[in-house]
């Protein structure tokens, strides 16, 4: 075997070894994971069942979410209807189905151009400091002083009923909440030695950002991203509750709840299903993020 050829299967061999030992390491963590945050984890699985049954919807759905059956109106629970039917006659278990779709979607949907968005903006506004980081944060505050709920509001009315406006009035109310954590921990990590010993060999600022602060705050970022789902489910919700959210017949759990506050009486189960499946889906992600939070914290790693 030539000098060449003998390098490059030795190149070969430590990638593998690296990649072996990277899988084996990430093995190690999730059982960690399972046997320390056994609460977290049963709520991974209620977030992972959801998830299925999203993806699955067409099939697991014995009817159609927006078809209307005139014989069936206000029909309590039953063989026929597993969670009756609503005042149109429609299915209230194939929406409750359809309707994990929407939560499922706006929530992934602004959490990912959150995150993007408010972990650039947030390392940009730290590292460099000076009038950039005034700049950036000013715009931040004006942001974050009107209250999240009303700045929606506004912003999905000034849009319009659609489910690509919700998506971006809550990511412009998301990102300040990102750019703020990660501008402090950038703030951390640029004093940090070896951050100093980059800029004495000449590294370029975005790929000391890159290579030195991404990485290291990482374990903050998945935390507020568990928990940012469940807020932005929320507010998806209340937006389709007050009626400028996802826009009818589109089965959302919010324009549910809402379509059901004139039957809670003579109804209750047209309040009940919905309300318990966004409960339980929020709560699902709210027990994440603290699971992940404790099981990311470094006392707590050993």
């Amino acid at each position: 075997m030539s000098q060449v050829q003998l390098e490059s299967s030795l190149s070969k061999n430590r990638i593998t070894t690296g990649r072996s030992a990277h899988l084996l390491k990430f093995k190690e963590e999730c059982k960690r994971f399972i046997f320390t945050q056994k609460i977290g984890f049963l709520a991974l699985l209620v977030i992972v069942a959801v998830v299925v049954i999203a993806i699955l919807a067409p099939v697991i759905a014995p009817y159609d979410p927006v078809t209307q059956n005139r014989d069936a109106f206000l029909s309590g629970p039953s063989s026929q209807n597993l969670m009756g039917t609503d005042d149109l006659g429609r299915d209230i278990f194939s929406r409750i189905v359809f309707g994990s779709r929407i939560s499922l979607i706006v929530g992934f949907v602004t959490v990912i151009i959150s995150i993007t968005m408010g972990v650039l903006i947030g390392m940009v506004s730290g590292y460099f400091g000076g009038i950039v980081d005034m700049v950036i944060q000013r715009i931040m505050d004006a942001i974050m002083s009107i209250p999240a709920l009303i700045l929606a509001l506004f912003i999905a009315a000034l849009l319009g009923p659609a489910i690509q406006n919700v998506i971006i009035a809550l990511v412009i109310i998301e990102i300040p909440r990102f750019a703020r954590i990660v501008r402090g921990e950038m703030l951390r990590i640029r004093e940090t030695n070896y951050v100093e010993a980059s800029r004495s060999v000449g590294a370029h600022a975005f790929r000391i950002i890159l290579k030195h602060g991404l990485p290291n705050m990482m374990a903050p970022i998945i935390v507020m991203a568990s928990l940012a789902f469940g807020q932005t489910i929320i507010a998806e919700a209340s937006l389709s509750f007050l009626g400028i959210g996802t826009p009818p017949p589109n089965p959302s759990w919010g324009l549910m709840l809402s379509d059901a506050s004139r039957y809670m009486e003579s109804a209750p189960w047209l309040v009940l299903f919905p309300g318990l499946a966004l409960s339980v889906l929020v709560l699902a992600f709210n027990l994440l993020g603290d699971a992940l939070r404790d099981f990311l914290d470094p006392k707590n790693s050993s």
